[in-house]
């Protein structure tokens, strides 16, 4: 490898990091605009902001020479897990709740591995199983309150907002799902503005069929949502250069501690003070997720 192509590589790898950090802030940014756009109304915003952003840095995408499958299924499958996730952060009862559902989203990299020993008959190991486990007992942890394991607080916490819960689940399962099948669908293309079109497209169309809470428009709430949209944007622009060019190996391996990173810039961003049990069950959820990796490295 030359000089100048390691360069090139040690950038990509540098925008990876950059996109895994930019993208541990969206739960308290999805969050916060919420709380001042409404749950529908705060992620079109976002998503409308975020195409502007993905279209200034990639510019649009030439729809014509995507395989039909990846512009279907992949738009699919993207713009669901997209509105779930947003739209299971905006209508949780509270801040720490929304952190809590964040904290469900993160299933995805355990499932993302499960569904390729399923679909793309993937070879592992055993590590993946107590990986999977553990990864659920640490959901299971966070939403058992300051008392360790509770199945009584777990059910009474899904049953106090069981369409948050349900969204932050199913969008797990989708973006596993989306993981498996968007390299084999996709020819190398990159759809990643049109797909944020197609989500702000929906969340708009969803926004003006719904009785949406009054927007609170000012200088904050602007900021927040130019922020928001803009980091969104730029973490998927940042992260395609890197696994194009950069360390994917070590890309991939720093991704399975999102789950800390995004749980610290949540709390600081939403203001809210989380307990020992709850840091415990983010850390078991890392651990089983890195578990669940390294399945993958059989011989």
């Amino acid at each position: 490898m030359s000089v100048k192509t390691r360069i090139e590589q040690h950038k990509a790898t540098l925008y990876g990091i950059l996109a895994i950090v930019l993208w541990s802030t969206i739960v308290g940014l999805i969050r916060s605009v919420s709380e001042d756009f409404g749950p529908v109304g705060g992620a079109a915003l976002i998503y409308t902001v975020g195409s502007v952003f993905l279209i200034l840095l990639m510019g649009f995408p030439k729809i014509s020479t995507f395989p039909r499958i990846y512009l279907w299924l992949g738009s699919l499958l993207f713009v669901s897990y997209e509105i779930c996730l947003s739209l299971a952060l905006g209508f949780a009862n509270n801040r720490a709740q929304a952190i809590e559902l964040g904290m469900v989203n993160y299933l995805w990299p355990g499932f993302t591995v499960l569904f390729a020993v399923i679909i793309n008959k993937q070879k592992v190991n055993w590590w993946l199983y107590p990986g999977l486990l553990l990864s659920i007992l640490g959901i299971g942890w966070v939403m058992s309150g300051d008392n360790g394991w509770s199945l009584r607080q777990m059910v009474g916490n899904i049953e106090s907002n069981p369409l948050s819960y349900g969204l932050a689940f199913a969008g797990a399962i989708i973006w596993a799902v989306y993981c498996n099948i968007t390299k084999i669908m996709s020819a190398g293309k990159n759809g990643m503005s049109l797909f944020f079109i197609l989500t702000a497209f929906a969340l708009w169309i969803q926004y003006f069929f719904t009785s949406p809470p009054e927007m609170v428009i000012n200088l904050h709430s602007v900021s927040i949502l130019l922020f928001a949209g803009a980091v969104m944007g730029l973490a998927n622009a940042a992260w395609t250069v890197a696994i194009i060019r950069g360390h994917v190996a070590l890309l991939a391996t720093l991704s399975y501690f999102t789950p800390i990173i995004s749980t610290a810039f949540s709390s600081l961003l939403l203001s809210t003070a989380l307990s020992f049990s709850f840091w415990q069950g983010v850390l078991m959820v890392t651990i089983g997720s890195i578990a669940c990796w390294l399945a993958t490295k059989t011989r």
